[in-house]
């Protein structure tokens, strides 16, 4: 059985250290714009291993922070590359385990467009209001804000904390048009409208990285669980979200 906990959760648990060792379960912390692969990912690899996966999702930044403060995960899925390299640095992530497991793709979504040109023309329409994640806590975020200062539309912008604010911004209908990640339009099917896939050499790469945490150095099922991302079968779910995924020799973090 699979379990997703919000971050709620590992703060009421932060300080039980007791389970540090156990093998019978990983605790992992994922950026939000994964959570819908992860959940496949997961599945399959407690089917493999009969290891539990304890999920909690949010946005990069709030992660780190809470990694920093001592919340007990085992492995961190990030956004970015920057965040698991500071990790390293801190001592709170295990050196060489650092490597690329997805690069993500940016999607402009407008609820009222029929074709992905007219999504593109979203963007100089009369939409009233534009979404994006936190540029501060969240990498897609931080793509979106590359992307608006390269076309400098003047559209008012809304701030959702994390890309998955973003897009409920957008499904709910709050918002007309937002920037969302690719495998959020990708793992939905009841989306409206249609979406700009933007160029990827308008933003930095979003190369979302791994990482091993301190705590479970020597902990087989969480070191198990991130050579499982890097296989074949794992690679293959990834893409079907809409993720690039980089190729083993390039996916290693330098």
């Amino acid at each position: 059985m699979f379990f997703v906990w919000i971050a709620l959760a590992f703060l009421l648990s932060w300080g039980d250290s007791a389970d540090a060792a156990d093998q019978t379960q990983i605790r992992v912390a994922v950026a939000s714009n994964f959570i819908a692969p992860m959940q496949v990912l997961a599945k399959a690899f407690e089917a493999e291993t009969s290891v539990r996966v304890l999920v909690s999702a949010g946005s990069t930044g709030k992660l780190y922070a809470q990694i920093s403060n001592g919340a007990p995960f085992d492995v961190f899925l990030a956004a970015n590359a920057r965040e698991p390299g500071r990790l390293i640095k801190q001592s709170l992530g295990v050196a060489h385990t650092r490597f690329t497991y997805a690069r993500g793709r940016l999607a402009l979504w407008c609820r009222d467009a029929p074709t992905s040109d007219a999504a593109r023309g979203c963007l100089n329409g009369s939409v009233s209001r534009l979404a994006i994640a936190n540029p501060r806590l969240a990498p897609y975020g931080q793509a979106a804000q590359s992307v608006l200062a390269a076309l400098r539309p003047s559209t008012p912008i809304v701030t959702g904390e994390n890309i998955s604010q973003a897009f409920q911004l957008v499904w709910s209908g709050n918002v007309a048009v937002g920037f969302v990640a690719l495998s959020q339009l990708k793992s939905r099917s009841d989306t409206q409208g249609a979406y700009w896939l933007v160029p990827a050499n308008l933003h930095d790469p979003i190369d979302q990285q791994a990482v091993l945490l301190r705590r479970a150095a020597d902990n087989a099922a969480a070191q198990n669980f991130l050579r499982y991302l890097q296989s074949d079968a794992a690679r293959a779910v990834i893409e079907n979200f809409g993720y690039d995924v980089p190729l083993p020799q390039q996916a290693k973090a330098q």
